[in-house]
């Protein structure tokens, strides 16, 4: 089982970016699904998820700028990113535990805004 990121790089402020999330060997609809972001000396912050329901929930922080979804027949989670600005600058991380409670993580992708 693993998740991995793609999607990130470089960006002016104001850009878009689009994240997504590929699982393997795990149907992600069938669990919450989450991203993270972590920048050095940080602890990881919750950006944003997406309930098996199709809920989401966001912080404050990326609320009206950030869309999460889920294409469930690709298995693909996305993180749709715009308005960015400096502060969003960091790691970004796929994150889901399974009915089991096993915990998979992306190796992370790295989002940078700078003009």
């Amino acid at each position: 089982v693993q998740v991995e990121e793609s999607g990130g790089g470089l960006v002016q402020p104001g850009g878009s970016l689009k994240l997504s999330c590929v699982g393997t060997a795990i149907a992600l609809r069938v669990y919450s699904n989450y991203w993270y972001r972590q920048t050095p000396g940080n602890q990881r912050e919750l950006v944003s998820y997406i309930t098996s329901g199709g809920s989401t929930i966001y912080a404050d922080s990326v609320k009206g700028r950030f869309t999460i979804s889920r294409d469930s027949a690709k298995n693909i989670v996305y993180l749709q990113m715009n308005n960015l600005t400096p502060e969003d600058t960091a790691v970004y991380y796929c994150y889901v535990k399974d009915g089991f409670g096993a915990e998979f993580w992306g190796q992370g992708t790295q989002v940078t805004v700078a003009s």
